[in-house]
């Protein structure tokens, strides 16, 4: 299917690694100009050389995303080089598992770090945005409804994404802009295969993880998240806003209870 993004400007945070690596990289294999934003700067360049070999656009602007001056002059790189933002994506952030034991300026930073900088990012881009008529999405995750434990702010950050997912696209809607969250649940990343690795028996836990989602006894893959992204992001989806989409193999909507395979359900 062709979703109509050829020469399309896409600003993805955290671009360069995990499900940021995989959006970029779709989006480039649509024809996009996937520019990364961040401050791994080798990583990005990477990918970018390796996707130039394929024949498709990714470049590079460093950004701390802390820094609403190094996030502003991001934006305005982009501006001077294509005179157009399309779609942004609000990828960056981390579980950092800042919960109630920590200090509550642990708790500030970490707000500061995973939802201070999606609005800072759109506050800059917002006029290229309305310009063009563009699009956001946000990359959310499941402990915005789920809760986790042990990481309160990752999780309120996570739930005022899904609320200025649907603020946003009220309050945007009037410049035919989209906004949408795509919301995964249990995928391997780098920093999960971290947290795999300090495991007892990481095999184990991987196993573990693997029963608690109910669609094919596995975890999604960045891969999976990424196309959806794509395709929200495309005018293939042109009338779809305000939505919290999941993209998670059923991880959130379907009865906890249902950790095991059931075969009451088989043919004889």
């Amino acid at each position: 299917m062709n979703l109509e993004l050829q020469d399309k400007v896409i600003l993805v945070t955290g671009g360069a690694k995990g499900i940021g690596e995989a959006i970029t990289r779709t989006f480039a294999a649509e024809g996009a100009i996937a520019c990364i934003l961040g401050r791994n700067r080798a990583e990005a360049e990477a990918i970018a050389v390796e996707e130039a070999s394929k024949g498709n656009r990714v470049e590079s602007y460093l950004a701390e995303m802390t820094d609403e001056a190094s996030v502003k002059a991001a934006v305005q790189a982009v501006m001077a080089k294509h005179g157009r933002i399309d779609v942004v994506v609000n990828n960056a952030g981390g579980n950092d598992a800042i919960g109630l034991r920590h200090q509550p300026s642990e708790f500030r930073e970490s707000l500061e770090k995973n939802i201070v900088t999606c609005f800072v990012l759109i506050h800059h881009a917002l006029d290229a945005l309305v310009a063009s008529q563009g699009c956001i999405v946000n990359i959310g995750s499941k402990c915005s409804v789920t809760g986790q434990g042990g990481t309160s702010g990752y999780a309120a950050s996570k739930g005022a994404m899904n609320a200025l997912t649907r603020e946003w696209a009220l309050d945007l809607g009037k410049f035919g802009i989209r906004v949408n969250c795509v919301i995964p649940a249990e995928v391997i990343t780098p920093l999960y295969e971290r947290w795999l690795a300090q495991a007892h028996d990481p095999a184990a836990a991987l196993a573990q993880l693997n029963s608690t989602v109910p669609l094919g006894r596995r975890t999604t893959t960045a891969q999976e998240i990424a196309d959806a992204v794509v395709f929200v992001a495309s005018p293939k989806s042109s009338h779809t806003t305000g939505q919290l989409l999941y993209v998670d193999g059923g991880y959130v909507h379907l009865d906890r209870a249902c950790t095991q395979p059931t075969s009451h359900l088989k043919s004889s």
